[in-house]
Order: C-alpha cells, then structure tokens, then sequence
C-alpha cells in the first residue's frame, strides 16, 4: 500500500510599484510505504492542468517499475477526477476523500439517527477513540457506477469527513484507520521541510528543484533504512534519529588495512554499537578493501 500527497513549492509573488512578477509554482507529488516509511515515488514536473492525471501516472509508473503489484493506493480527494477514479478501480483498491460539497453535507444530517452506528477505532497509541458512521452505497455519475462512502463525525471538526472506496469488504473500523495512516505522508513532509529544509530550494529552475527533492528523498530513505536495524527506533522521525544516533564525535583511526570509527560516549552508543557489529567484517570497496568497524572510544 503506498500513500500519495502533494505540496507546493517555488518563489512567492513580488509587488512593485510599476510591476507585478509572479512566479510559477511547482506541485510536487510524493508517495510512501506507510509501514516501513520509505518514500518510493517523488515527481516535481506536476502543473496545475495535469494534477487530476497524478493518480494514474503514478499507477503506471508502479506497474512499470515494480516486481510487485500496488493493492491499495490511498490519496487526498484533489488528486484526480471520479472519470480517472473509475479507472483506477479497474485495477486496484482506492480508498480517497469525497469532497463535502453544502448539498452532501444537508442530505446527511437528514439520515435517520438509526443510520448511523457507533465505530471503535484504535489509535496509534493502542488507544481508542469512538466515532459515528454512516455506512452506505451511493451512486457516483461521472465515475459510472456505486462506490463505498463512509461519513464520520465525532472526529473534532463541525462537518463530517466523507470516505469513498471500491473496498466493499473491509470493516469500517479498518478503513478509517487505513485512510488515517496517509496522514503519515504529511508528516513526513513536515518534517523534510523542517530537518531538510525543502521549502527553501537553492534555485527557482525546475532542474534545481527536482534535485532538492531528489535529494532529501535518497537522505530520508537512508535515514529509514539505518532506524529499521534499530530495534524500538523504527519510526523514529528522522530529525531525532540524527539526534540521538549520527550527532555524535569521535575519532577515525585508519590503518593499513582497516578502518575504526571510535565513538566517544553518549546515551545511546550501547545500541548503536551492537547494531554496529554485524558490519564489522565489512570491507569498503571505495576504500582501498579495508575492513569498517565502529567501537566505542576509552580515551578522555
């Protein structure tokens, strides 16, 4: 399952006394694993007349690419038009937003009370929080055909959130939770824009652009793969993961035919240092074939 989300970036508009600049924005689409947090997808060559095709460039580009088939792709409601969602769901589940337009949200608050039912959803704490849903097959014209649409309240917001799918099995409780896992997606966005600083690209050219992200994508997967050996950090955010584990000092001792890194003491060496072992007959190709270790430094 890959989640999808899109961002804007670019220069902002400049006013000034006899003219206007406006500069283009760029859309910058990235998909993620929400289990392993790896970003397995990233496109800045999105412009506003092509966004509603995201969905599907981005399904091609999966079948393409992979070994393995996409079963599920959940995205924000603005990615792509219910003609285009029709013909993801030839192919695979799709689990979305429905935009709450006044009519939708009027209809629902004339359901019947017993319409709707109480849902248990557990929360990434292991807690639960209890909502109301509406459970129901509506009829989408321009997707031709009857799709899933779960309302929610009982979330925290005055309208209620709308859900449509082609997932006429799953329980309730199961897609409210999948869905809400997207939400992962944005976080890690937030976070690129924070630790890697993605909102200030070093040059309004495209090229530039697409460079940055690329970038930040290949630091943050590697950061994800490095939190994954690290038993009870594996969602670590990558800004604490640099913290806790990179941020450190020490001293590299190069011999004819090894290399030590010498850590000086901090919290959680003792982790890093077991996880650590199993790369200690490693040689280092770029490295004249030197053997890597990485010990703890006893000197003061």
């Amino acid at each position: 399952m890959s989640g999808v989300l899109s961002r804007q970036t670019g220069q902002g508009n400049c006013r000034q006394p006899d003219k206007i600049i406006v500069a283009e924005y760029i859309a910058a689409v990235l998909a993620q694993d929400p289990d392993s947090g790896i970003i397995t997808y990233g496109d800045t060559n999105v412009r506003h007349q092509q966004k509603n095709q995201v969905a599907i460039e981005f399904l091609d580009f999966y079948n393409a690419n992979s070994g393995n088939d996409l079963k599920y792709l959940v995205f924000d409601s603005k990615f792509t038009t219910y003609e285009n969602l029709a013909k993801l769901g030839k192919e695979i589940k799709f689990l979305t937003i429905r935009r709450r337009g006044k009519k939708i949200v009027e209809e629902l608050s004339q359901k019947s009370p017993s319409s709707w039912k109480k849902v248990r959803v557990t929360m990434a704490n292991g807690k639960g929080r209890n909502l109301r849903v509406n459970d129901e097959k509506i009829f989408l014209k321009d997707y031709g055909g009857e799709v899933r649409q779960i309302a929610i309240t009982g979330h925290g917001k005055i309208k209620p959130a709308l859900l449509i799918t082609n997932d006429f099995d799953k329980p309730c409780d199961k897609l409210i939770r999948k869905y809400t896992r997207r939400w992962l997606v944005e976080k890690g966005i937030s976070e690129q824009i924070e630790f890697f600083h993605l909102n200030k690209v070093s040059s309004s050219m495209v090229i530039k652009v697409d460079f940055d992200l690329t970038m930040s994508i290949l630091t943050h997967n590697l950061l994800r793969l490095f939190a994954m050996d690290l038993p009870g950090y594996s969602h670590i955010s990558d800004y604490s993961l640099y913290k806790k584990f990179l941020a450190m000092t020490g001293n590299v001792q190069i011999e004819a035919d090894q290399v030590t890194i010498k850590i000086k003491k901090k919290r959680n060496l003792p982790l890093l240092l077991t996880t650590m072992q199993k790369f200690k007959k490693m040689r280092l190709r770029f490295f004249e074939n030197k053997t890597f270790s990485v010990i703890g430094d006893s000197t003061t």
